[in-house]
């Protein structure tokens, strides 16, 4: 058994093994306000939440897996070398998921699985093998890196002020609505939770969909990027895992300590975000569920009470995302160091 086969069989496992992690790290995006608006118990919402997120890679399309697996260019790098590559991002995308799981801070896995890949990248090839797309925006054409930083940076933006919107629109249209109004709310987010769940394994799991397609690309598997139905399969499952193993630590987090959250509140959260996230999958634009969650918390907070919105752990939230990237673009070199460091001790001996 050649070593090229081994590495893409290692390789396979790392990816689904992100996804996993993915699901894991994003299950409290998901889930923490309709347990904080009591709306479910977690046995109900880790159900409910499960089906739909099995559901959302195998019905979404491919648009954002071609986005992601094509950003970074290996093709004309020896396969050994390019798996290798691959491999050591993926790993610092996991330890980066693993340590603000940890901490119980709202990462980004979108941003760990990029700045792992480039770490990776820059370390190993040079910057010449990353599709930043820098001269494509000039000609009008979004593509690479810079297609996956805007969707990024413009996603909380658009969930922040969405959900300031539309929770002004449903406070004057329930003005007068007295305090029972708030079961029919708990009711309605049995389907607004599904929406999301949906939205996010069409979003997220295609992120893992594009990488394991170029890993068997690179591998000689296939010939052309083009996503197999038994590699949706493979992530939804993982994913679905990932979400029913749930990670708790961080619903603390967005559902208790950015703003008190009630059923409007958890409602108008959920559509938010199920909106913005599946708008940018059918644009094939790879966004952060948990920016887009955790930003329409502060919209909703900010549109109804300003000052009882704790902007202190929103700053610790942002300023986690602004170093994700480098930090897992870091431990991805180190990975990619350790494992050339390997290889060379093993030709030696």
């Amino acid at each position: 058994m050649d070593s090229l086969f081994l590495l893409t069989v290692a390789a396979v496992v790392i990816v689904l093994l992100f996804d996993y992690t993915n699901g894991f790290h994003d299950a409290a995006n998901i889930v923490a306000t309709v347990i904080a608006s009591r709306a479910m118990q977690p046995a109900q919402a880790v159900l409910i939440v499960g089906i739909f997120e099995f559901l959302g890679p195998l019905l979404g399309g491919t648009a954002v897996a071609n986005t992601i697996g094509k950003f970074v260019q290996l093709g004309d790098l020896p396969k050994v070398m390019s798996l290798t590559v691959l491999v050591s991002g993926l790993g610092g995308a996991i330890v980066w998921n693993l340590i603000t799981w940890w901490k119980g801070i709202p990462s980004s896995s979108s941003h760990a699985l990029v700045g792992g890949l480039i770490g990776a990248v820059l370390l190993a090839v040079g910057a010449d093998h990353v599709a930043w797309g820098f001269s494509e925006l000039a000609d009008g054409h979004v593509t690479g890196v810079m297609k996956v930083l805007l969707a990024l940076i413009l996603s909380p933006i658009a969930g922040f002020w969405v959900g300031f919107g539309l929770h002004r629109l449903f406070s004057v249209a329930f003005r007068a609505a007295r305090p029972h109004i708030n079961r029919p709310l708990r009711w309605a987010q049995y389907g607004t939770a599904a929406g999301l769940a949906f939205s996010h394994g069409a979003n997220d799991a295609q992120k893992s969909m594009g990488i394991l397609t170029l890993v068997l690309l690179l591998g000689g598997h296939i010939q052309s990027f083009e996503v197999p139905f038994w590699v949706m399969l493979a992530c939804a499952t993982a994913m679905t895992l990932g979400i029913m193993s749930g990670g708790w630590r961080i619903v603390r987090t967005l559902g208790f300590a950015i703003y008190k959250v009630r059923p409007l509140h958890a409602l108008d959260s959920q559509l938010t975000s199920a909106g913005v996230i599946l708008s940018a999958s059918l644009l094939g634009a790879p966004v952060s569920t948990t920016h887009v969650v955790a930003t329409s918390i502060m919209g909703i907070g900010a549109s109804e009470h300003p000052k009882a919105v704790r902007w202190g752990k929103a700053r610790e939230i942002v300023t986690t995302w602004i170093i994700t990237i480098p930090a897992a673009a870091f431990v991805a070199a180190i990975i990619y160091a350790l494992i050339q460091a390997f290889i060379r001790r093993g030709q030696l001996l």
